[in-house]
């Protein structure tokens, strides 16, 4: 995939998108990046670690966060942006669901645009895409972030992500984004439940199938782990940070196995491992 400035090459290997939560509220690592300095050094951090993409974000979207104003986001991300402009090797993605924030963030040096909302929040996101040539992912959602949890669930959970998704990939398309500039991602999380998440990663080749784009899978540290070991884990002393971590490489490893080109991940160096691990099993039987 041809960036701005950069190309992804999705053909021969699973990229790894490291998170650079630059917020004092994310649900993993709020207020540990909030600084800028500590989030330059982070980012650094992150490439040594084996990303081949770092996304940058300063909105929270756990459940139940509040919006923040378009200042506010771009008095978080853009300093970090601009600090690490012409001295990270890696191209910088930016997740944000404003077009003023993207629009800056690509001026600043940023190449993709990471849209929770899949152009459902502000479509200009389309335009400044088509306009800059960003890569655009769109990932499928319902609700905002601050409702999505409250939402019941659908019957048919891959009938409405592929919906989701199509919407998004016709209104990119009316604003002039190529298909070739787009990710897709199912969205695990938002709106969905913990078993929904399951049935998104065990199928997500019907998603890569029925579109024939790159999809992205973002299962890293999030609460469906938790629940599906919660009454089949030792009743005993948990650590929940570790059982995360793991339950987040079990999913990436079962994602890539079923398609996925991307992987947006927290702990970068152990997940590249598993990341190369899965794609040299995947190499030997065809």
């Amino acid at each position: 995939m041809k960036l701005i400035r950069s190309t992804l090459d999705l053909d021969r290997r699973v990229q790894l998108m490291g998170v650079l939560n630059v917020t004092p509220d994310s649900f993993s690592d709020g207020g540990k990046y909030d600084d800028v300095e500590r989030a330059v050094a982070r980012a650094f951090e992150i490439e040594a670690e084996g990303a081949d993409i770092l996304d940058i974000g300063g909105e929270s979207t756990r459940p139940g966060s509040q919006p923040v104003g378009v200042e506010d986001e771009l008095n978080r991300v853009m300093p970090v942006i601009a600090a690490l402009q012409s001295h990270l090797r890696i191209p910088i993605s930016v997740d944000t669901a404003k077009s003023e924030v993207a629009r800056e963030a690509i001026e600043a040096g940023a190449e993709v645009i990471n849209d929770i909302s899949g152009l459902r929040f502000d479509s200009e996101l389309a335009e400044v895409a088509a306009e800059t040539g960003a890569g655009l992912i769109l990932m499928h959602s319902r609700g905002t972030p601050e409702t999505m949890q409250q939402l019941p669930p659908v019957d048919d959970v891959f009938a409405d992500v592929i919906n989701g998704l199509r919407w998004s990939i016709e209104k990119a398309g009316q604003r002039g984004v190529r298909r070739e500039q787009i990710i897709l991602d199912p969205g695990l999380g938002f709106g969905k439940t913990a078993e929904q998440n399951l049935q998104l990663i065990n199928g997500l080749d019907r998603i890569v199938r029925e579109f024939g784009l790159p999809v992205l899978l973002g299962p890293s540290r999030k609460s469906f782990i938790k629940r599906a070991l919660d009454g089949v884990m030792n009743a005993g002393v948990r650590d929940e940070e570790r059982e995360r971590a793991a339950g987040t490489a079990a999913s990436i490893t079962i994602g890539i196995l079923r398609g996925a080109r991307i992987v947006r991940v927290h702990d970068v160096g152990e997940m590249a491992a598993v990341t190369r691990v899965a794609e040299a099993i995947l190499q030997y039987g065809k």
